[in-house]
């Protein structure tokens, strides 16, 4: 038996996207940017897309930018904003965003852009509260994450855009809607975003397309410049047939959003009240205000060394089970999740860190059956580390 617990990395492609993807490949093929009837055919199949991924954030598509992935999507919302300044300005995020939202706003600073990492409480929500006070006259854009990738806690989007919305300055605010899109509401108005990114190998469509929404007259300058496609914002020919497959997946996903949704929080609170009296396992993340996919613990009596988040992905792949672990493995040292560190966790516990996520194949008792057999590992692993210590 293989089940698969790992949709927040990736989801796999659903056979309607694959579909529409070898349908184009054979049939809309021509350059979208041609005059002739080749190119116009694959320009009408890549505005279907358009509107597809559009109606998924209930937005014009005329504010829907295609790109390669949701990490290009927000580099070009932060460094499209930033490379309008002469001067650095000053930006505000969360402390617990995606890479792709850290690591543009770290070169920033590199560049002497003044960077607010907005703390937050033991679950990673972010306080309107201090979102306000560190608002000030030359905030060009905040950015805050929607559903965090690695403990699931959902921000509260919509009162931090009242904030930004009841500043005299008002910046722009972008969110990474990532790991939202799909499985919770993205209606841009009432998020009160600027600018919102999703990817498609997160909704079951093909990986290599994002999307990047941009409200009308919001200024963003390019990444890639060249032949001006995707209305001057991202030059080069469109993948067109892959991007056909992100419009069909997001126009699934918008159609099946209520019921899977609560699908999956019957499935996620399922595999959380089997796992969350294990003597060996904590929640992390909000109990309630979390992604309906996702679940979420750490190890309180491992000593991050002997047993970590890498030690339990190790043995449950050897069982046939899929997850991940919440801190990152870089040239094979184990190093503290900085979400976990945030989040106020020593950095023995933010080594501990596991992610088990759900999706639309994922069954009962697929959740059962992954239930048991992580109990299983931890009392041993577990044991093996109380072993070794008393030798020690």
């Amino acid at each position: 038996m293989q089940i698969y617990l790992d949709y927040s990395a990736t989801t796999p492609t659903r056979p309607e996207a694959i579909a529409t993807m070898e349908s184009a490949m054979k049939a809309t093929w021509g350059n979208p940017s041609s005059l002739h009837d080749w190119g116009s055919r694959s320009a009408t199949t890549l505005e279907i897309a358009r509107m597809q991924v559009a109606d998924l954030m209930d937005a014009a598509a005329n504010g829907i930018v295609f790109t390669a992935s949701g990490s290009e999507a927000n580099n070009l919302a932060i460094m499209g904003v930033a490379q309008q300044y002469r001067k650095p300005r000053h930006i505000i995020t969360s402390a617990v965003e995606h890479s792709a939202v850290l690591k543009p706003l770290e070169r920033l600073g590199q560049l002497g852009w003044d960077i607010t990492y907005l703390p937050v409480d033991c679950y990673g929500r972010v306080s309107p509260t201090d979102l306000a006070a560190a608002l000030r006259e030359d905030t060009v854009l905040v950015s805050v994450i929607y559903g965090q990738s690695e403990v699931g806690t959902v921000q509260p989007i919509a009162d931090l855009a009242k904030v930004i919305g009841q500043s005299p300055w008002q910046p722009l605010f972008h969110c990474d809607a990532v790991q939202g899109a799909g499985r919770l509401p993205l209606d841009v108005r009432q998020l009160g975003v600027d600018l919102l990114s999703i990817s498609s190998h997160k909704i079951y469509g093909p990986q290599g397309a994002g999307a990047l929404y941009i409200k009308p007259k919001t200024e963003l300058l390019p990444l890639i410049n060249g032949g001006g496609q995707e209305n001057q914002m991202r030059s080069g020919t469109q993948a067109v047939p892959i991007i056909a497959g992100f419009g069909i997946a997001a126009e699934l996903a918008k159609q099946e959003l209520i019921a899977e949704s609560q699908r999956l929080m019957g499935l996620r609170d399922r595999l959380i009240e089997q796992l969350q009296h294990h003597p060996d396992l904590v929640l992390t993340g909000h109990p309630q205000q979390r992604l309906p996919h996702h679940v979420s613990f750490y190890l309180p009596h491992a000593d991050g060394h002997q047993v970590s988040g890498k030690t339990l992905v190790r043995q449950l792949n050897l069982a046939g089970i899929g997850i991940s672990a919440g801190s990152a493995c870089h040239s094979g040292k184990l190093t503290p999740s900085p979400i976990l560190k945030a989040m106020g966790f020593s950095d023995a516990a933010a080594k501990t860190g596991i992610r088990l996520t759900l999706g639309h194949q994922t069954t009962q008792a697929d959740v059962d059956w992954a239930a048991m057999v992580l109990k299983q590992i931890i009392d041993r692993v577990m044991e093996s580390q109380r072993t070794t210590a008393g030798v020690a």
